[in-house]
């Protein structure tokens, strides 16, 4: 279960124990009252706090927190703060994501025409936000919550399983408007508003994929990387050039992203793939 912090009370926890919810994810974005009133946040560190607790109450203990790197007005001092506010709850589970420019959003929009409004003016610069991201993957793992994909963090144990099975290309379905699904060889879509999915739930958009291309993006974003003999050889110069690169490194039998190469993962997906892996938290 996604949940926005503020949200939670005891019977509405209560209710998603008893339908047999044993994961619950707090888009928290930031712990910092400045950096969460300028993105129109209303709950505070101390509600984060408060509702951490209720969901142990209930016997809820497997709880992710979101932080974003490049908030508007966001400098390391406020990122610290925020990274000893998960330290001093003891989060299992820690997905970070580094602000990206979405043309859906009213900031995102801004940033793209390169305006000032929302907080566009005082968003960090790339490296800043990048320094930001290393950051919390150092603190992160000297607290005991390594890194095992891109964004996301977790003690031994703790990993979102739902999130894996996108990762690893295993089957999964969705329900309801707009949402995802795949069986192995083929993903499709359903129609995106509600009203449409009730109209004709069956309408739905299908693709076939590259089981090999989607091996690497998807593979390379998880820390263990992939098999390099599950490789085909239509990706041996690829993968040969970013080993040269520094961007791809040989651990064992795999292959996976080194540090610099999570940071420019981006371009090294590109050249696996001219479409987007599924977004997933």
């Amino acid at each position: 279960m996604e949940a926005a912090p503020g949200s939670l009370t005891p019977e509405r926890i209560r209710a998603w124990r008893e339908a047999g919810i044993n994961r619950v994810s707090l888009g928290v974005q930031s712990f910092v009252q400045k950096e969460l009133a300028r993105t129109g946040r209303r709950h505070t560190a101390e509600i984060v706090e408060r509702e951490i607790a209720l969901l142990r109450d209930a016997g809820i203990e497997s709880i992710n927190v979101d932080l974003i790197a490049g908030l508007p007005g966001q400098t390391e001092a406020s990122f610290r703060e925020s990274l000893d506010w998960v330290e001093r709850l003891g989060a299992p589970h820690v997905s970070v994501y580094m602000l990206e420019v979405d043309e859906d959003s009213r900031l995102g929009r801004e940033l793209l025409v390169l305006g000032s409004r929302y907080g566009a003016a005082d968003v960090p610069d790339e490296d800043s936000i990048a320094d930001f991201y290393e950051l919390a993957v150092d603190r992160l793992e000297r607290i005991g919550i390594p890194r095992y994909e891109i964004s996301n963090f977790a003690r031994p144990g703790f990993e979102s399983r739902h999130n894996l099975k996108y990762w690893k290309r295993e089957p999964y379905l969705g329900f309801g408007s707009d949402a995802h699904s795949f069986d192995g060889t083929e993903r499709w879509q359903n129609p995106e508003s509600a009203t449409e999915y009730v109209a004709n739930p069956r309408a739905t958009v299908r693709t076939l994929v590259d089981p090999q291309s989607e091996k690497c993006f998807l593979g390379l974003r998880l820390r263990e990387g992939v098999e390099a003999a599950a490789l085909t050889d239509a990706f041996e110069d690829v993968i040969e050039r970013f080993l040269g690169e520094g961007l791809l490194e040989r651990a064992g039998s795999r292959v996976r992203l080194t540090s610099r190469g999570v940071m420019l993962s981006n371009e090294v997906f590109a050249e696996f793939t001219g479409a987007g892996s599924p977004a997933s938290k």
